[in-house]
């Protein structure tokens, strides 16, 4: 008669405190808590020794309805974006986080695989890694390109410009080998400390050619003695302007409190930076200022046209490099297209589970020869006074065969297992060709399922500058504007996971090829993949798992054969030849004989066993392998039996869905989408109708991809089952 929440509720209110009341003390509320005191909630036998009230009113233990223990089970679950999530967390020490976390998704790629429906993903400090050098690919060009324009709007000069510009990789030199020198791997905050070292190192630039161009203006003609005299002059200044920046950056080089993982790398930078711009800056950049001002200006509209030229290639550099490197994958490959028959061959060959499935094979076949293997031959030399005090020696050879049968049996038991190791290989084969199959089509449906976004954020862009437009004319409310921003936000959600969800479908698909090359489908387009379907369930014949047991059902009688023969008896054969040197009475006549004269015995023996008890047991145990394998046929045969009815009813069902969608949802939802957006352009649909339209419409269109999907894999499990790879 007890309930369980009124037990919950005095557990609860026992250990963790339950509010029984409210204490005033003036204007100020406090809650009353109950609990009890903090000895008699220390040990698990406090929790077995709670009392808890009947519904009589008897009070009793909890011990004596309840089984209190400790039991492992999990602290929290954790869900994201409806799924469960597992987190397995670590913290990195003397690596960086993006080798550390390649290096696990080779592991894991390699010995890890996962049930349908798992996959990996890489969060924390690697998550906000990438985002940043997104970013970052973003903010070097940009910075790159403020700094070029500065200097232009600088010194009206191109040829100028880009003189100056040269210190920027003249400092890069430095802050690469000065992280190089301490070990420190390229981070966030080393990316940032190059935008400030570049900064930086121009100043040393402008400070020079500044001086170059007043010594110019003064009427020193002479390149020589402009350089000569605006470096001396300008030493000091230049030499300040990195000494500065490089002390004011070294107490955070070599910082060692909270923050200096960030601080180290960005001081690094700038100082390992600044000393190679120092001192290239006075040596190259005047070296290069004295050969531009030798150059003869035969065209000056030519060379402004080169000007202008050389700016945009940079520019166009300065943000298409970027934008390559981030395309690249991680081996520097480029993607290479796959249909769906090459993808299927290629993992035949390259996957390591085939791989291993023919070493098997030919295991089986090298042990074939070890069928009829006969014991080693004893030779046994004996010396010593035999017959006399004379030293005598004896030869003795001897061999041992087992019943011809067993050499047989043996023969027929290796190839059996060959057969059988056959027949694994093609379970792995049809496996493998049919995860390819679930890959490949879940590559296209991912695919797809990006064009329909992408054809949904068009409408839903559209449909943002309407309700904006509308807004501002005061034809709408807020309310309708803020709906619309909100749906194509949401769309734009949708594409980001699908992007992410292509990615995932290409990493299984490389894997299963295996190979380092990034591979793309051939077929960009969902169809229906055609099947010549069963007529009745006999065809389940042809399923390499059946045939596979089948064979184990006949290696375990070849086993069961081999056991008897071995209970019949041995053969055994002898030979002896031996010396019996001094004198011999031979037919009442005393003879000598010497070392040289030999005398010769055969032996012929059979090894019967005495306790065949154990050869018994042996076959009886070879009988009941035959039992077991044919118990797991059995079961393997109305397994598949069922599951092929299953899936050939979810055949029909998604078919059924395909045609109504064909026939007539799709050409209604293309009518819906016109007419709708006809209508509401010209004011003759609501909004609310109009999003609702649009999301009827849509949703059909995503429907019919999702269908064709399900369509497929139904067809991809029947033809696992009926052994079409």
């Amino acid at each position: 008669g007890l309930n369980i929440t009124d037990i919950n509720r005095v557990i609860k209110t026992a250990f963790a405190g339950e509010t029984a009341g409210v204490v005033y003390e003036g204007e100020k509320r406090f809650d009353l808590v109950v609990r009890l005191t903090k000895e008699d909630r220390k040990d698990l036998s406090d929790v077995r020794g709670l009392y808890i009230s009947t519904p009589t009113g008897e009070q009793i233990p909890l011990e004596e309805v309840a089984t209190v223990e400790f039991k492992n089970g999990p602290n929290q679950i954790q869900r994201d974006d409806t799924k469960r999530r597992i987190t397995v967390g670590f913290n990195v020490r003397n690596r960086d986080v993006q080798s550390i976390v390649k290096e696990i998704q080779q592991k894991l790629n390699a010995n890890l695989k996962l049930p349908p429906g798992y996959y990996t993903t890489y969060g924390g400090q690697f998550e906000h890694l990438v985002a940043a050098n997104k970013r970052l690919s973003i903010a070097v060009p940009v910075a790159l390109l403020l700094i070029l324009l500065l200097l232009y709007f600088t010194f009206n000069s191109i040829k100028e410009s880009l003189l100056i510009f040269t210190a920027i990789p003249l400092a890069a030199i430095g802050g690469v080998f000065a992280l190089l020198i301490r070990g420190m791997p390229f981070s966030i905050s080393a990316g940032v400390g190059f935008i400030a070292l570049f900064g930086v190192a121009v100043l040393n630039g402008i400070v020079l050619i500044a001086e170059f161009n007043r010594l110019k203006k003064e009427g020193i003609t002479d390149i020589y003695e402009r350089v000569r005299k605006g470096t001396s002059v300008r030493l000091r200044p230049v030499l300040m302007t990195a000494a500065v920046a490089s002390l004011g950056f070294l107490p955070m080089a070599l910082s060692n409190s909270s923050g200096a993982e960030v601080q180290r790398p960005l001081a690094t930078v700038v100082i390992g930076g600044l000393i190679t711009a120092t001192f290239l800056t006075l040596v190259v950049l005047p070296v290069l200022y004295i050969l531009f001002e030798k150059k003869t200006k035969k065209d000056t509209n030519m060379k402004r046209s080169v000007n202008i030229a050389l700016l945009i290639l940079f520019i166009a550099g300065s943000i298409f490099i970027p934008s390559y490197s981030s395309a690249q994958n991680n081996t520097g490959t480029e993607t290479r297209m796959v249909t769906l028959q090459q993808a299927i061959d290629e993992a035949l060959k390259n996957n390591g589970i085939i791989k291993s499935a023919n070493y098997t094979i030919d295991l089986q076949r090298a042990l074939r020869g070890s069928a009829v293997n006969i014991d080693k031959t004893n030779i046994i030399l004996s010396q010593g006074q035999v017959n006399s005090f004379y030293y005598d020696n004896h030869l003795n050879i001897t061999q041992r065969f087992e019943y011809p049968t067993v050499y047989k049996n043996q023969l027929r038991l290796a190839d059996e297992r060959i057969k059988g190791s056959q027949y694994q290989l093609a379970v792995n084969q049809l496996d493998l060709a049919n995860n390819v199959k679930t890959a490949y089509y879940q590559f296209v449906y991912n695919i797809n399922k990006r064009q329909l976004l992408y054809a949904q954020d068009t409408l839903y862009n559209n449909l943002v500058k309407a309700s904006t437009v509308r807004y501002r004319t005061g034809e709408s409310t807020l309310l309708e504007k803020a709906t619309s921003e909100t749906a194509s936000f949401e769309i734009k959600n949708l594409i980001q996971q699908n992007e992410m969800d292509i990615s995932i479908a290409q990493r299984q698909l490389q894997v299963l090829l295996n190979t380092k090359d990034a591979v793309m489908v051939a077929d960009t387009v969902i169809i229906k993949r055609d099947i010549q379907l069963p007529t009745d369930s006999s065809v389940i014949a042809n399923n390499p798992m059946l045939q596979y047991l089948k064979q184990q059902i006949e290696i375990n009688k070849k086993e069961t054969d081999v056991q008897k023969a071995k209970r019949l008896p041995d053969f055994i054969v002898g030979y002896t030849n031996q010396s019996f040197r001094g004198i011999q009475n031979v037919n009442g006549v005393n003879e000598k004989f010497t070392g040289l004269d030999r005398f010769n015995s055969f032996q012929l023996g059979v090894a019967i066993p005495l306790l065949p008890g154990g050869y018994k047991s042996k076959i009886n145990a070879a009988k009941i392998n035959e039992q077991i394998a044919a118990t797991k046929l059995e079961y393997e045969q109305t397994v598949l039996g069922g599951q092929l009815n299953i899936l050939l009813q979810q055949y029909y069902k998604h078919k059924s869905a395909i045609s109504y969608y064909e026939t007539t949802a799709l050409p209604q939802a293309s009518l819906i989408i016109k007419n709708a957006e006809k209508g509401f352009r010209n004011g003759e649909l609501p909004y609310i109708q109009y999003q609702q339209s649009l999301s009827t419409a849509l949703k059909i269109r995503t429907d019919y991809i999702e269908a064709v999907y399900q369509y497929n894999q139904s067809t991809l499990a029947i033809e696992s089952i009926i052994g079409i790879k």
